[in-house]
């Protein structure tokens, strides 16, 4: 193995086939089948349909990632895919197709968690991550607060979203708003050429008696949908660049605010922003001015590496390599339901237990020798 470990990512915990290849901290292929547009038709991700894509894409995908890494399968030194959070359906694809690979080539495998990831990706951006890290996680599926002392083993849950997450209230407004789906792009083009302060639509949980880190959008999305209706039945035309822009701003505004203020109060002079409501322009904008006020430095990944990746798979499993953390053994399942607390499932016979198997390591490379694959 080499002093950085070269080591492949599959992510498929909704409706992006990722795979990606990093060696250490640098990434060298970043390759993505996304089947955004058949699910465009039904205004949000069919499980289905998205399983069905992943099982289409997932090897045509691997064989693209290698080719644009320069490198061969039998080069990796490991493995990695998302077990959870996600689709189950979804995940099992990635989960299976990694698990065929890793047996096949004789190399270990690391089921990772998508949340994890989405903060590990920042170093092929940034370089390694400080410990600790503040991260602030936004898509259409999660929003949460996160402190994480070690990426590979300690990541702890500062607050979360408790209805809506910001990227379902950016799809629902837009389907309101008759924009299509996915609403976050639409929204944010349209915002830059509306008023912000035009209508006051509220700010969830940011009363002094509500959870500090916690978020809801839930009551946000009901205050612009019915803002809106009330406009048609009036006979009026709604300012859609307007309702667009007030909406980013109510939802920017409260994300920023919360994890400001839990870099201040848990003493962390770093605060990371990912997931897909990452790639918004407010948003960045916003938290670079808060931050900057603040004296914290801002890390956002490029958009690209905002949204579910392999590359980010692949970044948190060479971290993982990189620091001897126990790979998962054969009995590796999806969990849609995957705790944050957990970046990575080990195996139930790893170092640290009583009943340590030292052996597996070995068992895998010894099936690799009859070269399964070709």
């Amino acid at each position: 193995m080499a002093d950085e470990p070269l080591v492949l990512g599959i992510e498929t915990s909704c409706d992006e086939t990722g795979v990606g290849i990093v060696r250490g901290t640098t990434l060298l292929a970043d390759a993505i089948a996304s089947s955004v547009d058949e699910h465009a038709r039904f205004g949000g991700v069919v499980p289905e349909v998205a399983s069905r894509a992943h099982l289409e894409a997932m090897v045509p995908t691997i064989e693209r990632a290698l080719a644009e890494a320069g490198v061969t399968a039998r080069d990796l030194d490991g493995i990695a895919v998302t077990a959870g959070p996600g689709l189950a359906g979804a995940l099992l694809v990635g989960v299976s197709a990694a698990k065929a690979y890793a047996y096949a080539l004789g190399k270990p495998l690391y089921g990772v968690n998508h949340l994890a990831s989405h903060i590990c990706v920042d170093q092929l951006e940034h370089g390694p991550l400080p410990e600790p890290t503040m991260a602030l996680l936004v898509s259409g599926g999660h929003s949460s607060l996160l402190l994480a002392p070690d990426i590979t083993a300690d990541v702890r849950p500062m607050g979360a979203t408790i209805d809506d997450a910001a990227g379902e209230a950016f799809d629902k407004i837009a389907r309101v708003l008759d924009l299509g789906f996915p609403g976050g792009p639409v929204i944010d083009r349209l915002a830059k050429e509306g008023d912000p302060e035009a209508i006051a639509f509220p700010r969830g949980l940011t009363g002094p008696r509500d959870p500090a880190y916690d978020f809801s959008f839930s009551g946000l999305k009901t205050a612009v949908a019915r803002w809106i209706e009330a406009k048609r039945n009036a006979g009026e035309d709604v300012p859609v660049r307007d309702v667009a822009a007030s909406f980013q701003e109510a939802v920017v505004d409260v994300l920023t605010r919360k994890a400001v203020r839990a870099c201040k109060d848990e003493g962390v002079d770093h605060l990371m922003i990912g997931g897909g409501v990452a790639a918004n322009s407010r948003l960045r904008a916003m938290a670079e001015e808060r931050c900057e006020r603040a004296g914290i430095l801002l890390r956002v990944p490029r958009p690209k590496l905002c949204t579910d990746n392999g590359a980010m798979v692949a970044a948190l499993g060479a971290e993982m390599v990189a620091r001897n953390r126990p790979a998962s053994d054969w009995e590796l399942s999806a969990d849609s339901s995957l705790p944050v607390t957990d970046p990575h499932v080990p195996g139930e016979h790893h170092p640290g237990h009583a009943h340590d198997r030292v052996h597996d390591h070995d068992h895998v490379h010894e099936v690799s020798k009859d070269n399964l694959y070709s």
